[in-house]
């Protein structure tokens, strides 16, 4: 099973940014919603972004290749998927680091992407190409009117289904889950944090830096929570798998 999430799979599923949403679009739902969006309530606070990414975000366009348009496209995907398999894992289990990091953390990311994606699409010169099926066209869509666990690429809607799979199966393996798609993040934003200051785009650096030190902060949240059920290693006893290596003690950690 756990073959299914090597980097691999993860570097080639990329598409056309489908999120969007604002501070106005907070939504009422409870629960898992009526099945048409995510129905998941949030506090209007979790769409406000620190104030050295948002002066970021309202600075000058920076000039983007067609390889660095693409990875602002892949990454609001990506943390729309860690948004939409950590829901999900809460609704089965109840997990509290699931609802926490979504709620808190994912929904804050998948805010800053959007504001990357409505600042450069508005011209006619950015294009993302990372696109395999019809675009969703969701980018200026609220949040919780997005059908979750719903993409317009084949590999990342394989690669959710693949991942909630895996974690319905137990407690255990969802926080496994949570460890493995935050060391794919991480590993994703290196390198395209590498392309952003190689084409001095201080404000994409700015926001994949802010992504990134979510995803250190949600690594150990998982880690905590697979040492609290008794698995002693955490996200370590995940090992590597296909090459890819899930234990990292050297993230960063703040303290509790």
């Amino acid at each position: 099973m756990n073959k299914i999430f090597t980097k691999g799979t993860l570097l080639f599923a990329s598409l056309l940014f489908v999120i969007g949403c604002n501070s106005d679009s907070v939504g009422n739902s409870n629960g898992s919603g009526n099945g048409k969006g995510n129905g998941h309530n949030h506090d209007a606070n979790n769409t406000e972004l620190p104030t050295t990414v948002q002066s970021a975000l309202n600075s000058k366009k920076s000039t983007l290749s067609e390889e660095l348009a693409n990875t602002i496209s892949y990454m609001g995907n990506e943390e729309r998927l860690a948004y939409d398999v950590y829901n999900k894992l809460y609704e089965k289990w109840g997990t509290k680091q699931f609802r926490n990091i979504a709620t808190r953390s994912e929904y804050r990311h998948i805010t800053a992407v959007q504001q990357l994606v409505q600042k450069y699409k508005m011209s006619d010169d950015v294009n993302f190409t990372n696109v395999d099926k019809t675009p969703l066209k969701y980018m200026n869509t609220p949040i919780e009117e997005m059908e979750a666990g719903t993409y317009d690429i084949s590999k990342i809607q394989d690669l959710y289904n693949a991942l909630v799979s895996k974690g319905l199966q137990s407690e255990k393996d969802a926080l496994e889950v949570g460890c493995m798609v935050e060391v794919t993040d991480i590993d994703d934003l290196d390198r395209y944090l590498q392309i952003a200051n190689e084409s001095n785009a201080s404000d994409i650096v700015e926001v994949f830096t802010f992504l990134r030190e979510g995803s250190y902060n949600h690594y150990w949240a998982f880690d905590r929570g697979l040492k609290n059920i008794g698995i002693s290693e955490g996200c370590c006893s995940l090992g590597t798998i296909d090459g890819v290596n899930y234990c990292h003690p050297e993230y960063p950690q703040k303290e509790r």
